[in-house]
Formats: structure tokens, C-alpha cells, sequence
């Protein structure tokens, strides 16, 4: 018997979604969203039976559904996930975890107190790029990771102004918590250490200017709030020691988007990256999967082939919850790990204010 999933939010990201949770045999059966209208096209364009403008009707005329996906602002993650798991739904939600770190820890203890499976997008965890330098380091080619670098700039990618992206008390931030992934990406590579303190500082330059808007986001809200940072670097300390450097911007005088983790350890170190082109789309990307090695006095360079992606891991991330639920793989990851991200972003936005190092 197929898994039967709830979709909670009409918006952009649903289609990957959809696309997963069908591709590893699960059954839509329903699709939920404030605007009942936008629920109702989605669901003739998915071929979903039910659609509805409230999650509470919708947990309660589709009884039969096992879990449910959240795409909807991140201010309404954890209350919406709560109310899924309180109603016995396992929960697939859109990253960031949430607002904070004690959001996200009421998150994670409820799902544990019902003994069901909380898992976030992550998506960039799921790429073939990403897969393939796991198992080096699984095998242990790589050593220990000492170092390593997140990246996810962009010199125009503000998401709209004044709509929710930009209004701090329904996003929690700017691109810090927005393009959380690669922060998220070096800390898996890294065997998701423990972090001890971070040092950081925000930029807001530019994120009132329509100039450095980007080609993807929501319309422009006139008379909207933007109270977000247009960028942020950092450095994080672990208490193993390990070390991580971030640079996340919207808006920043950069030659190109780039995606990317480097990492350096006691055996190899590695590159997962994306170059967009000046458009900023996915069909002018250029994708690099490298590992870095000394073999016989030699420093070689091992270029990584691996299957083109340009969903970056979404259709297979979703997919990945379906198979938890069915046992069939090991999550790709698990609520104790979001809450140390959130952990590591309350930290670094209270050192922007503070202009200190805080503890996380």
C-alpha cells in the first residue's frame, strides 16, 4: 500500500515535491493553501483529488494521509508542523527549519514524543555531487575535515521587495536563513559537528534597490516591509575543533552566482560547486564535483563525474522521505541537526548585532 501525502502550500516548490513523492510511488491525495483558489489549479495540474483552504479540514476529510509536506512562509514551519504532528502525520518540511532554534526544538520534541519522522529539504544533501564525495568520506579518502567553505552568493537575487522574503518577523532573516544549504552541506560533510561560537557580520547595502532584484521570488510588495540583511560572512568554530567560513548574499558585488562547498582534510580535500550564468538560471549552470589528493610525490586533481541534476537534489530529497518512511534508506537528515543549523544562525545573527562572538 502506497504512502499518502498531504501538500501543505501551492507555491513554486511544490512541483519538486510532487515530482519525488511520486517518483518513489507515493499517492498525493490532497493539497492545502490559504488561497483555495491557487490549492484547486495546483490540483488539476498534479492530478490531486483534494484540495482545500485550510489544514485543519484538510487533516480532518483526509484521515488516510500518512504525512505531509510544508511549502508556506517560514514563520508558519513550526506552527504548521506542529499541528501535522499532533494530528499523527510524519513531516516533510521546506528548509529553513524555522525562526529560531527553540521553534525548531519544540519541532523536534514533538516529533519524537510521537515517535514520528521530521525531515527538512535539504535539498543540496540529495544532488549527485553530493552523494558521490559522501562516499569518499564515508570510505575514509577524505580524513578528518578540518576546514571548509560555504558559499551561496549572488550579485542580483533579492527575491522581491517588501514581501514576505524580506520581512524579518515572517522570514527570520535575509539570505542567512534563505540560502541556509551550503552552510548545511559543509556541516554534513563534516559529520554535523557540534558548533562551540560563531563570528559574523550582516550587510544591508543594497536590499532596498529594484537594481539588484533577481529573476526568480515573489512579486514586489509597495508598501511591504524589507528589514532583512543583503548579505553576511562569518566564521564558525566547532568543538572539535573544525572550522567553517560562511559567505551568503542576495545582493553583493560578485562576478557570478556561485553555490559551493570546499573542504579541506587530513587526506583530500574537495569542491561540490555551481556556477550560474549572468541570467541566473538553471540552464546556463556549469556544475564541478572535484576531490584533491597527493599520489606519489604528485598533487592530482580527480574531476568527479556524475549524472546532471538540475532540480539540485529536490525530486530526490522528497524522495528520500518517502523511502525513510518505508525503510527502505537512512534519512538524509534528522531534527538533531537542524536544530544545531538554527543553533548556528541565532548565533550568528546575534553576533551581527552585537558586533561579539557568541556562544551557540
Amino acid at each position: 500500500m502506497s504512502i499518502k501525502i498531504g501538500i501543505i502550500g501551492a507555491g513554486g516548490m511544490l512541483r519538486y515535491h510532487a515530482a519525488g513523492f511520486k517518483s518513489a510511488g507515493a499517492e498525493i491525495i490532497a493539497v492545502a493553501d490559504v488561497n483555495e483558489d491557487a490549492a484547486r489549479k495546483v490540483a488539476a495540474r498534479e492530478g490531486i483529488a483534494n484540495a482545500f483552504g485550510n489544514v485543519g479540514r484538510m487533516l480532518r476529510e483526509c484521515p488516510e494521509i500518512d504525512a505531509v509536506s510544508i511549502i508556506v512562509p517560514n514563520k508558519y514551519h513550526a506552527p504548521v508542523a506542529l499541528q501535522a504532528l499532533a494530528a499523527g502525520k510524519h513531516v516533510f518540511c521546506e528548509k529553513p527549519p524555522a525562526l529560531n532554534v527553540r521553534e525548531a526544538r519544540t519541532m523536534a520534541a514533538a516529533a519524537a514524543r510521537k515517535k514520528l519522522t521530521l525531515m527538512f529539504n535539504f535539498n543540496n544533501r540529495a544532488r549527485p555531487e553530493s552523494f558521490a564525495l559522501m562516499e569518499y568520506v564515508k570510505q575514509g579518502q577524505v580524513g578528518r575535515i578540518n576546514s571548509a567553505q560555504a558559499k551561496w552568493i549572488r550579485r542580483t537575487g533579492i527575491p522581491g521587495l517588501g514581501g514576505w522574503f524580506t520581512n524579518k518577523a515572517l522570514s527570520g532573516g535575509g539570505p542567512l536563513i534563505d540560502l541556509v544549504h551550503m552552510l548545511d552541506l559543509a556541516l554534513y560533510f563534516m559529520g554535523y559537528p557540534e558548533p562551540e561560537w560563531v563570528m559574523a557580520q550582516t550587510f544591508n547595502d543594497f536590499i532596498t534597490d529594484k537594481n539588484f532584484k533577481g529573476p526568480w521570488g515573489i512579486p514586489d510588495v509597495a508598501k511591504g516591509v524589507t528589514d532583512v540583511e543583503s548579505a553576511c560572512h562569518g566564521m564558525i568554530k566547532c568543538k572539535t575543533g573544525q572550522v567553517i567560513s560562511l559567505q551568503i548574499s542576495w545582493a553583493e558585488m560578485v562576478k557570478r552566482e556561485e553555490v559551493s562547498v570546499a573542504f579541506q582534510g587530513t587526506k583530500a580535500g574537495g569542491l561540490v560547486q555551481r556556477l550560474f550564468g549572468v541570467d541566473g538560471l538553471d540552464n546556463t549552470a556549469t556544475d564541478t564535483c572535484e576531490l584533491y589528493v597527493q599520489e606519489n610525490g604528485r598533487s592530482v586533481n580527480r574531476s568527479i563525474l556524475v549524472q546532471l541534476d538540475d532540480t539540485m537534489g529536490r525530486t530526490r530529497s522528497a524522495a528520500n522521505f518517502i523511502h525513510t518512511l518505508e525503510g527502505r534508506e537512512a534519512p538524509l537528515n534528522t531534527p538533531d541537526q537542524a536544530v544545531s543549523l538554527m543553533r548556528i544562525i541565532d548565533a550568528a545573527y546575534a553576533s551581527a548585532r552585537t558586533g561579539r562572538p557568541m556562544k551557540c
